[in-house]
């Protein structure tokens, strides 16, 4: 009986095409945006995990905080020249756990080669950034302690950077100019891409930290501090102890606010996975509206369907078939139609996520996990709203049935 139930569902469904197609539309609609909707969701969760990634594993990044203007206006985060040398090699000496500390100091300056020039940002740091940064080199070498103690002018450069200013070209051994300065390149970072908040990662241009605070900015003090740890296990011991020696170091009296930030990137990947997970959550829930939408307009045309079927649900009556027959009957062309509709809706949903991933330029990840949901729902719905004009029609009364015009 299942058998021919669903035979005389397909047929019922072939003799009204048009109806069944727009029938099924709010299930296709409802399936396909659920699935394009999370696909995108969960790529914009996977570039943000992937670009706090790549800033460094178990990494503490302390910055200056706030200087004080004259009238107590208090000026921009970071504004403070309150972190010095000393402190860095003070973490690096007095704190334990800590695998590579990278104290660095930036600035945008227009970089020249030939008749070719480019702005970006020159940053100037140790040797151990590109530990504690996850960068690596693609041609040439990164500078030594060497470099830093003589403060070579010698620079390395990004991807971007090193496009602009010499096309194909290596520019390893090239002399390039710095705020006028010349500055012999040494080698070119391999690309990191963009970073979460749409920065491009490969325009940069490193040099020496001691070269960039005396020969081109001429300041003591530095910009910010990357720290790595040995696990993510001391991390927050070690943002502690950091917070503490600085205090100290600072001379900062019981209840005086802290004159440096020290910021958990683990805490900030945890709070940009809550953020982006919750809008996935609704998006996706925006887009299952209209999976309700097509469930209503199920129940709508199985209702058509039952009045218009009404001598013919009572002549199977008649001739023999049960309560649960006729009810089995209407429940499988409510699932047929929820059925078709979910697995169509499933192709132009994964469609749509490559489509969309292709023309905006964003990440799409196709969870199977989403998929089996809006089908699961798809289903679902169709028994639901097929279950009363199912009953409906099985609770007719035969001898009703057979004088209805």
């Amino acid at each position: 009986m299942l058998w021919e139930s669903i035979l005389i569902a397909l047929e019922g469904l072939k003799a009204n095409k048009l109806r069944s197609l727009l029938t099924m539309l709010g299930i296709i609609i409802g399936v396909s945006a659920v699935i394009t909707m999370v696909s995108l969701g969960l790529g914009m969760q996977q570039k943000v995990q992937s670009s706090i990634a790549s800033l460094g594993s178990s990494l503490l990044v302390i910055t200056p905080g706030a200087a004080q203007a004259p009238g107590s206006v208090r000026m921009a985060s970071g504004s403070n020249i309150t972190l010095t040398n000393q402190d860095a090699k003070a973490i690096a000496r007095e704190i334990g756990g800590i695998r590579y500390i990278a104290p660095s100091v930036a600035d945008s300056y227009q970089v020249v080669f030939g008749n070719q020039n480019w702005k970006t940002k020159v940053q100037g740091t140790t040797g151990e950034f590109l530990a504690v940064r996850s960068y690596k080199i693609a041609a040439g070498k990164f500078f030594a302690s060497g470099d830093e103690s003589t403060r070579a002018r010698v620079a390395v450069l990004g991807q971007t950077v090193a496009a602009n200013l010499f096309g194909s070209a290596s520019p390893v051994g090239k002399t390039i100019r710095i705020a006028q300065a010349p500055f012999r390149v040494i080698g070119v970072l391999a690309s990191k891409g963009q970073s979460s908040m749409g920065q491009d990662q490969d325009d940069i241009v490193l040099v020496p930290l001691t070269t960039a605070q005396e020969r081109l900015l001429g300041i003591t003090y530095l910009h910010n501090i990357s720290v790595q740890v040995e696990s993510d296990k001391v991390l927050d011991k070690a943002q502690a102890a950091i917070t503490t020696l600085l205090r100290t170091r600072h001379r900062l009296p019981a209840g005086a606010e802290d004159d440096f930030t020290v910021r958990n990137l683990a805490a900030l990947m945890s709070t940009m996975q809550e953020t982006t997970g919750n809008i996935t959550a609704f998006l996706g829930g925006i887009a299952a509206i209209s999976l309700v939408v097509g469930g209503i307009g199920i129940m709508n045309i199985m209702l058509v369907s039952v009045t218009e079927r009404t001598r013919e649900i009572g002549i199977r009556k008649a001739l023999g078939a049960t309560f649960a027959n006729i009810l089995m009957q209407f429940l499988i062309e409510a699932v047929v139609i929820s059925v078709s509709g979910g697995l169509t809706g499933i192709l132009l949903g994964v469609a749509g996520a490559k489509v969309v991933s292709g023309f905006a330029g964003w990440n799409a990840v196709i969870s199977w996990g989403a998929i089996m949901a809006a089908f699961g729902v798809s289903v679902s719905i169709g028994l639901f709203f097929g279950l009363y004009p199912a009953r409906k029609a099985a609770l007719l009364d035969p001898i009703e049935a057979l004088r209805y015009e």
